[in-house]
């Protein structure tokens, strides 16, 4: 491998293109000739100016961002915004109702993180278990509900929405933090979506947030400061020191996201490794399993148990473990639901993808 790195399929954290690496080390010392490295460069001076403004305006091409929209970097990650877009916008009707599509961990999270603002109408029927999304007939909306929330892409579960669900009206926010930048979206669509940076978008720390205009007027009085998106968009996300060294590695991604073929190639691509990974699993006869509806299936984490109930977990030890020998780690199921997950975020590319193919077949065979 490349400078003896290896291929690293983390959900998050995960793994940056090397040419962005190599970009953040030459840098390091000495950014733009300023004598200063990037880490030590002032949010106040020129120098940093010119990268947040570079990095939005990258992500407003590359996203087609209509102008009505502002693009804010924050902080707090995605739990942080969990709490952030209820705070700003479940009193935008006299209900203080908002409806939440609960999908999975994440979202499951948001709904009670929101509930201590404001009354939560829960669109699904509960689930024992998450293996999809629910029908649209037995879907609950209320009409009187500030707002709509779901998680595009449930990285725990592995469960990602095909498109975006009709809400007849209602404003949506939406947790995009695990598939923003791998396929087109209609932004028009949306009332506010947020983005935690450490997957698609570059290092822990940082927190992209679009929000439409008209939204700003309806942030609640007990609304913190450094979480008010409307005081947040008028200091240009420059209320507090923001997360500088993130902002700037994140409009590296999105320059190398612009360069290597826009959202379409990403999107592409993502189908390309997704698919290959999925074919070896649905062809396995059963030896590795999935249990999310295929219409549902994430894109980019796929969660997987391996072999029978009773030897999963001894099997499923071994697979990272020989995994590992060949350069393929951080493929370990998350602690809430065990088993084997895959991530395959933009900066995993094709050849990675395939080289796990392969490991996955001879294990099989090896195993049966």
């Amino acid at each position: 491998m490349s400078h003896g790195r290896k291929i690293n399929f983390a959900p998050g954290p995960s793994a940056l293109p090397l040419e962005v690496l190599e970009k953040v080390h030459k840098e390091l010392f000495n950014y733009n000739g300023s004598g200063m490295s990037i880490l030590e460069l002032s949010h106040r001076s020129a120098l940093f100016a010119d990268i947040l403004n570079t990095a939005k305006q990258d992500l407003k091409e590359l996203l087609k961002v209509p102008d009505n929209y502002h693009i804010l970097f924050l902080q707090g990650g995605g739990t942080g915004q969990t709490a952030a877009s209820a705070l700003n916008l479940i009193g935008l009707k006299p209900s203080h109702m908002a409806d939440y599509m609960v999908t999975g961990a994440w979202s499951a999270k948001a709904a009670k993180e929101a509930s201590k603002y404001g009354k939560i109408n829960h669109v699904f029927p509960k689930m024992e278990s998450y293996t999809g999304i629910p029908d649209p007939s037995t879907w609950t909306m209320n009409p009187d509900s500030s707002y709509v929330f779901y998680c595009d892409n449930e990285t725990i579960d592995g469960i990602e929405f095909p498109e975006i669900p009709e809400t007849n009206g209602v404003s949506i926010i939406c947790d995009m933090s695990s598939n923003i930048l791998s396929r087109c979206v209609d932004v028009s669509k949306f009332g506010v979506i947020y983005a935690g940076a450490q997957k698609n978008l570059g290092t822990a720390g940082v927190t992209l947030v679009i929000v439409r205009d008209d939204l700003l007027t309806a942030i609640q009085p007990n609304c913190l400061s450094i979480l008010d998106y409307s005081i947040m968009s008028k200091n240009n996300s420059l209320l507090n020191t923001p997360p500088v060294f993130s902002i700037y590695v994140l409009g590296l991604m999105a320059k190398y996201v612009k360069e290597n073929g826009g959202l379409e190639k990403m999107e592409e691509n993502s189908r390309i490794k997704s698919n290959a990974i999925y074919s070896v699993i649905d062809e396995s006869d059963g030896f590795y399993k999935g249990k999310i509806d295929q219409k549902y299936r994430s894109r980019m984490n796929v969660v997987i148990r391996i072999g029978k109930p009773n030897a999963c977990e001894t099997l499923e030890k071994k697979f990272i473990e020989e995994a590992a020998k060949q350069d393929l780690i951080s493929l370990k199921g998350h602690r809430s639901v065990g088993g084997i997950r895959i991530s395959l975020y933009n900066s995993i590319s094709i050849e990675d993808a395939e080289k796990l193919v392969e490991f996955m077949k001879d294990f099989q065979k090896q195993n049966s």
